[in-house]
């Protein structure tokens, strides 16, 4: 009987998310996260490989390839938060990395295990950090989906943090058994994290907004209160209905209402007392239950023509704002118009 190992699983199950993401969007706004879960793919591929039919010339590819992760990792989640440009050290971090620890497999193997647990454990932190800026930090995902993007952000570094855990455990084998231990902990453990990892690129891609096609200006930082910015961003909102856009998010708002977006941000938390995901899905809500009013109109058209675009983000919205579901609110609602 052919033998299949765990990571082939894990292998085919990226596959198929990485197709989902492949599908879902365009490849110019998605690629740092395709790229991604195609490296925890063939991780997967390599560890069958290795543990599972005993090819030992692939242990000195995996460590290679398990160094491209962390910086890979960060700087695809660092892709929602608005910028002007990646750095040259943030660009070259991951072919660094890979290049450090190839460098090491030749000159002092024995230092790749410690390596590799400095750089997930260094990654972890970062992601945390970036994580903390909470759903409003995010200027470039979609607003309908800012708040699942953050939790991906504290999903990888867990994930990360998972995999250091993994190497420092695979170090006291080999310290305390000789390494009996080492296989088991490789080939059932670490697959976990590459696929913790895949899904979360999957969820936050999906919530990466298309890129704008007109170019991006330079507008002057306002002066203005925080009220006066919630009524501007107010007026875009019920004059202009640019919630409407399903790929609005704080970098694009804020463009709108020709502010920074860090101040639109701050005020609408301070005069609102939410955030700006939250806020925008609210005149999201309203225009469903306009529309729900109406006959003809189907829950889901009334989702995707107000500015929503995944089911469960706007049910779980939906449920926040009004208390209900969209049918048993389009119920109560037309028992109460009188005959």
């Amino acid at each position: 009987m052919l033998f299949v190992p765990l990571p082939f699983v894990n292998a085919l199950l990226l596959g198929l998310v990485f197709a989902m993401l492949r599908r879902s969007n365009s490849a110019a706004t998605t690629g740092p996260f395709l790229l991604l879960i195609a490296l925890c793919c063939l991780q997967s591929v390599l560890l069958g490989l290795r543990w599972g039919y005993d090819i030992d010339t692939l242990r000195f590819a995996l460590p290679v390839l398990a160094a491209l992760l962390p910086p890979l990792a960060y700087e695809s989640f660092r892709g929602l938060i608005d910028q002007s440009g990646p750095g040259v050290f943030r660009l070259a971090a991951a072919p660094l990395s890979a290049a450090a620890i190839a460098g090491l497999s030749l000159l002092a193997p024995q230092f790749i295990d410690g390596a590799l647990l400095v750089l997930f454990l260094s990654y972890t932190l970062v992601l945390a950090l970036l994580a903390r800026s909470g759903p409003d930090g995010l200027d470039l995902a979609r607003l309908d989906g800012a708040a699942s993007a953050n939790r991906a952000i504290w999903l990888a570094a867990a994930c990360l943090g998972l995999s250091a855990l993994f190497d420092l455990l695979i170090l006291l084998d080999f310290e305390r058994f000789g390494g009996a231990h080492a296989a088991l902990l490789v080939s059932n453990a670490n697959i976990l994290s590459l696929l913790l990892i895949g899904l979360a690129a999957l969820t936050a891609g999906r919530t990466q907004a298309e890129t704008p096609e007109e170019p991006e200006k330079d507008i002057a930082v306002a002066s203005a209160e925080d009220t006066e910015i919630v009524a501007r961003v107010e007026r875009l909102m019920t004059v202009r209905h640019i919630y409407r856009d399903e790929n609005l998010n704080l970098s694009r708002l804020a463009r709108r209402a020709g502010l920074p977006a860090r101040q639109v941000s701050q005020a609408i938390n301070r005069v609102a007392g939410t955030n700006v995901s939250r806020y925008v899905n609210d005149f999201r809500i309203g225009e469903v239950c306009r529309l729900l009013r109406q006959e003809g109109i189907t829950v889901t058209e009334a989702m995707y023509r107000s500015g929503f675009s995944t089911k469960s983000n706007f049910n779980r919205e939906f449920l926040r704002v009004t208390g209900t579901t969209p049918d048993a609110w389009r119920r109560a609602d037309r028992q109460d118009v009188p005959a």
